[in-house]
């Protein structure tokens, strides 16, 4: 008895102390959950002219996409590629055909790009990114066309008018995608519109943005204030996060053992 008086003690004691400590913080209220926008793989990472990529930088976990492509052998990340084989596997059951036109790019294959697009029309015309800006490099970025316009020099909005084209916007998100550059938001992005262009985000993220119709951008302002809300009404973000990562409270089962003695057990609950 004495075992399982002190046992008890001490649990309902830990449970009672971080019940406190809860009951203290601010609750959280953003619809996105914490542990998604601590973002430790990256999957939210915004790369623009204000935040260039260096030149040295390289995604870990690059596998090769086996998808129908125009040609040659194309990457992404792990994440990314298995969401984007789903995305053509159900683009497929619904009837339509999707190719990869690019995929992962290096620093020096976009610098090349850019270079060689300036020498061609004397001006940045916003098609080829600026070195160190382009999503491509991050691995989680892929151009996904329909046959008709892999056939077709370049790649221009009107492509958005396609069934194929229709349908990634509608269901994109269902695998951790977004449409990163819309039409309505090139200010913002200070991108052409681009209905060909999908950034994986990874699945809570994606379906927020995408029924918000916000730009990437935006959702970063969007999630960043409400950090900054949060702390300011007395929380901690990085404690947050570390709290949603612990096991929840246990339970206290009262049991007896084989000899009949009384013994507590502990089980976790699932979060």
């Amino acid at each position: 008895m004495m075992k399982k008086s002190v046992w008890l003690l001490i649990v309902l004691t830990c449970v009672a102390v971080a019940a406190s400590a809860w009951a203290q913080t601010p609750s959280w209220h953003y619809p996105v959950k914490p542990l998604t926008l601590e973002d430790r793989s990256d999957f939210l990472a915004l790369t623009t002219l204000e935040s260039l990529i260096s030149a040295d930088y390289a995604p870990y976990h690059l596998v090769d996409l086996r998808l129908r492509k125009t040609g040659g052998d194309m990457q992404l990340r792990k994440e990314a590629a298995e969401a984007l084989t789903r995305m053509f596997e159900a683009a497929t059951e619904a009837g339509f055909t999707l190719y990869v036109k690019s995929a992962y790019r290096s620093y020096q294959t976009q610098k090349t790009m850019y270079e060689n697009r300036l020498e061609r029309y004397g001006r940045d015309d916003g098609v080829v990114a600026y070195p160190g800006s382009s999503e491509h490099q991050t691995g989680l970025a892929v151009d996904v066309l329909n046959y008709e316009w892999t056939q077709q020099d370049g790649m221009r909005p009107e492509f958005a008018k396609t069934p194929e084209a229709r349908w990634m916007f509608d269901n994109c998100a269902r695998f951790g995608f977004i449409l990163r550059y819309m039409e309505d938001k090139q200010d913002i992005t200070g991108i052409i519109y681009e209905p060909w262009h999908f950034r994986y985000v990874g699945d809570e993220v994606a379906a927020y943005i995408m029924d918000n119709h916000l730009s990437l951008e935006e959702f970063t302002t969007e999630y960043q204030q409400a950090i900054a809300a949060y702390e300011a009404a007395g929380g901690d973000f990085v404690l947050l996060c570390k709290r949603e990562r612990e096991l929840p409270p246990p339970l206290l089962l009262n049991e007896a053992n084989a000899e009949g003695d009384s013994e507590v057990s502990l089980f976790y609950q699932e979060p």
